[in-house]
């Protein structure tokens, strides 16, 4: 049984691009894992072309016989992992060559974690660093307003899935990542390794005004329920939320203003909130 599992959902991604994210993962210093990619785009046969190039043992290609959406599909790909740990890894991004030795090594290390993730670097249209902040405190009093976790960076323990009965809800999609969060607050603590594990790339093309509105109303929903939830964690929030300068440094760190983009949603001038991967 492989320790890790990497997941990667598709959707009529760029060959190119679906190339440099297998690239990415086979280039992992730390290789005992299987690599399922899941293609919810069943009548795109170019990717089949791509996925086949790869004679890895460890890539396991799945394809939907319809399109199941990206909740469902990332909950599928949850169900199909053997891996004690799962890495969440999307189909455009680039992860460093250490990433999953680094995760794995915190988690071992550190058994009441549950989710490890790190820093983005952004490449392409925009370039700057999402930095999160790192203790689980810290993580929980920003979600009450926002991500604080990058979910493409992530690593989660699966049993902390499975033993719990949370999974992706796609009542909250495109929001699913920020909704699995809030519900895993209660059950685990969060980590960020203050280091960038992912390359994240970034599109020049603006995001369309339905699917805005409804990340939007997605992320209010979620992030009022939290509020509600754990005042203690709001408080905290509104206390270091009065001078804009330190909140941002001690809890997302400090990224320069990007224009919303697509598949982006923009919160408190600087801090991205979500990539959502189908329409």
């Amino acid at each position: 049984m492989p320790r890790v599992s990497v997941l990667t959902p598709i959707y009529n991604t760029k060959p190119e691009h679906l190339c440099e994210c297998i690239e990415s993962i086979l280039a992992q210093t730390f290789t005992d894992f299987e690599f399922l990619i899941l293609n919810d785009s069943p009548a795109n046969i170019a990717l089949d072309e791509v996925v086949a190039r790869y004679k890895d043992s460890r890539i396991k290609y799945i394809k939907n016989t319809k399109n199941l959406g990206i909740s469902e599909t990332r909950n599928k790909l949850i169900h199909l992992a053997r891996g004690e740990y799962l890495a969440i890894f999307d189909h455009d991004d680039i992860s460093v060559p250490t990433r999953l030795a680094q995760q794995v090594e915190y988690l071992d290390a550190n058994p009441a974690v549950g989710v490890v993730s790190g820093w983005l670097e952004y490449f392409g249209h925009d370039t700057c660093i999402w930095r999160t902040p790192e203790n689980d405190f810290d993580i929980k009093v920003g979600l009450t307003a926002n991500c604080s976790l990058a979910h493409t960076a992530a690593m989660m323990r699966k049993s902390v899935l499975i033993d719990n009965n949370i999974e992706y809800e796609s009542f909250y999609s495109p929001a699913e990542d920020y909704r699995l969060w809030a519900r895993l607050m209660d059950v685990t603590k969060f980590h960020n390794l203050q280091t960038v594990l992912v390359k994240y790339r970034c599109f020049d093309k603006n995001t369309s005004v339905t699917l805005a509105n409804k990340m939007e109303a997605a992320r209010t929903a979620i992030s009022l329920e939290l509020r509600n939830k754990y005042p203690a964690y709001y408080q905290e929030y509104v206390k270091y939320s009065a001078n804009g300068t330190i909140f941002r440094l001690r809890l997302f760190g400090f990224i320069p203003f990007i224009k919303v983009k697509n598949n982006w949603v923009q919160l408190f001038e600087c801090i991205p909130l979500f990539k959502t991967k189908w329409k």
